[in-house]
């Protein structure tokens, strides 16, 4: 199968076991999940699916040679993600708005009630040890730390707003050495640093975010109140839940303002002082590793400002919204 990455360019993908998991309706499914919630009317022109991301995850670590299972680990890890992804977190009371976290805390059920059991049985692969993130250090790291899945996401989030052209640079200046990413030296670690630092600022946990998040979760709560649609179509895809809604948006004139601020066709303000909906965002920092003086560091042992920017950094942001109406 020949594949052409945005960030990492081309490649054949040979393995048997990838190839039939790729085609598996469970990692298909995520080519229709937008990667950020609901993108489009806040940033048009950017989405991306939770597909071309789980494909980027599996690439990067076949990049660095990782073991079959931690690259299979990588394009599974993010099947369990809902219809518009973290926005579901402003949903359930599975979820938080400030960690972010429904997806991981349904992932292991959700992963063996679907398909991929069968398939790597198929191939006498360990069900059990391809989901034990333990097992795989590259892949999956709690923040500030760098691990294949917050190095893709940010790549590829800087390309499709153009803050980089492709992800050679800060690839080329990255190694993977005893289970951890660590730049060649401190001013490309710097460099990715103040670039996630940017998207994370502007993107991630920025003002439009905040909206995306506050208003989808509003509005499909509401559906779900009104058993315009289920929890069980919350997984299948973005347009199959916006198919549900939409016959009912002409009758419930609620349903049609909340729909409307999703789409952001409703003007807002951010103001503690006068606001009528408050909402948190996950915000997102990295402090990397590097070789620098003869040395493996950090980026805030190298540059102790950095320390203060992590520290402010990983508080969620509160955002305080007045909605025109």
């Amino acid at each position: 199968m020949k594949y052409t990455d945005r960030v990492y360019g081309n490649f054949e993908i040979e393995e048997q076991v990838i190839l039939e998991l790729i085609n598996s309706p469970v990692i298909q499914r995520l080519k229709y999940i937008d990667q950020a919630g609901y993108f489009e009317p806040h940033f048009p022109g950017t989405a991306l699916s939770r597909f071309e991301h789980s494909i980027g995850v599996y690439l990067l670590l076949k990049m660095y040679n990782t073991p079959i299972e931690e690259q299979i680990a990588g394009l599974i890890h993010d099947v369990s993600h809902s219809a518009f992804s973290h926005c579901i977190d402003y949903v359930l009371d599975t979820g938080s708005e400030k960690e972010h976290n429904h997806q991981d805390n349904v992932f292991d059920e959700f992963v063996r009630k679907s398909e991929i059991p069968k398939i790597l049985k198929r191939y006498n692969l360990d069900l059990e040890y391809i989901l034990n993130d333990q097992n795989f250090p590259l892949k999956e790291k709690d923040l500030p730390d760098l691990c294949a899945d917050r190095i893709d996401y940010s790549l590829r989030t800087a390309n499709v707003f153009k803050e980089i052209k492709n992800g050679k640079y800060f690839i080329d200046n990255l190694l993977a050495e005893n289970g951890q990413w660590v730049f060649r030296d401190f001013e490309s670690a710097e460099k990715y640093a103040k670039l996630f630092l940017k998207l994370n600022t502007d993107y991630y946990a920025g003002l439009p975010s905040a909206v995306m998040h506050r208003t989808v979760g509003d509005c499909l709560h509401y559906a779900l109140s009104k058993s315009y649609i289920s929890e069980t179509d919350l997984y299948t895809t973005d347009k199959i839940v916006l198919k549900k809604i939409k016959p009912h948006i002409e009758t419930d004139s609620k349903l049609s303002l909340l729909f409307n601020r999703m789409n952001n066709k409703i003007g807002f303000r951010n103001n503690p002082d006068d606001y009528t909906s408050k909402v948190f965002c996950k915000s997102r920092v990295v402090n990397p590793l590097c070789r620098h003086d003869g040395k493996i560091m950090r980026v805030s042992e190298a540059n102790p400002d950095w320390s203060d920017i992590i520290e402010r950094e990983l508080k969620p942001k509160e955002y305080f919204l007045q909605f025109d109406k």
